[in-house]
């Protein structure tokens, strides 16, 4: 059966998912037509669904590539996340307590993350803790959501590879069983409060630096010299036909 597009665009979310496609790969029509044995207009198409959702971007001359997100989008995804993530706790604590069949599934995907950590797989733990978000939304009842956050859990994931976060794995599989645990016993504003702070470490461990001057090295070298008035004046010797103007040099100037 022939891939379509949507597979092709879910696997390529996946992957980015899982930390196996970096921040600015490219993305050639031909090799990815070859690799799943489809024609360059089914890749195409699910390329510009992805570009549309703001996972890869398009140059014209250049080609398909995985976004590289800035400081301020980076800053802007969290915040997205956080408006998405908690107004759904808060919203499944006006309908009472998460329902038997949500709850297992939850655990389940937590058991799933444990044993990817024992594993020590990458790959398959990155996505699983990425994961958990899209998961903890279908569970809350709202799909629409779920697809819109698996977004924006990818182009967190971006975020951490491209500003090398220090955030530790152990720690978020563990974030994650204490929102499920408050979820379980109808706990919503502790959930909603744990998710807020789990969010915040995350986005805390991203190594951002400051923004940088474009002009710092030519603001240094033509800073005007320090103390220049405070030189002693020189008793002017008489003038001969050989003296120049100081004023004619770049160095007077400066």
């Amino acid at each position: 059966m022939a891939i379509s597009a949507s597979e092709i665009s879910a696997r390529i979310v996946e992957a980015v998912m899982a930390q196996k496609l970096a921040p600015g790969s490219r993305l050639g029509e031909q090799q990815l037509a070859m690799l799943f044995d489809c024609s360059r207009t089914i890749v195409r198409e699910a390329l510009t669904r992805l570009a549309a959702r703001g996972i890869v971007t398009v140059s014209a001359r250049r080609g398909w590539f995985v976004i590289e997100p800035s400081q301020d989008e980076a800053r802007e995804a969290f915040e997205a996340r956080r408006v998405i993530e908690l107004g759904l706790i808060r919203s499944a604590g006006n309908t009472g307590k998460i329902d038997k069949s949500a709850l297992r599934q939850l655990k389940a995907h937590l058991q799933r993350e444990k044993t990817a950590l024992k594993e020590n797989d990458v790959g398959n733990r990155s996505f699983l803790l990425g994961d958990f978000h899209v998961c903890l939304a279908e569970c809350l009842g709202n799909t629409l959501l779920a697809d819109t956050l698996r977004d924006f859990t990818a182009r967190t994931t971006l975020i951490a590879m491209l500003y090398q976060s220090s955030h530790d794995a152990v720690q978020s599989c563990e974030d994650h069983v204490q929102i499920v645990a408050a979820l379980e016993r109808g706990d919503h504003a502790a959930a909603e409060a744990l998710m807020a702070a789990h969010i915040g470490t995350v986005q805390s461990a991203l190594r951002v630096q400051a923004p940088t001057d474009p002009l710092a090295q030519l603001r240094d070298a033509l800073a005007p010299l320090q103390n220049t008035s405070a030189k002693p004046k020189r008793r002017k010797a008489a003038p001969s036909p050989d003296d120049t103007d100081s004023t004619t040099y770049l160095g007077a100037l400066l």
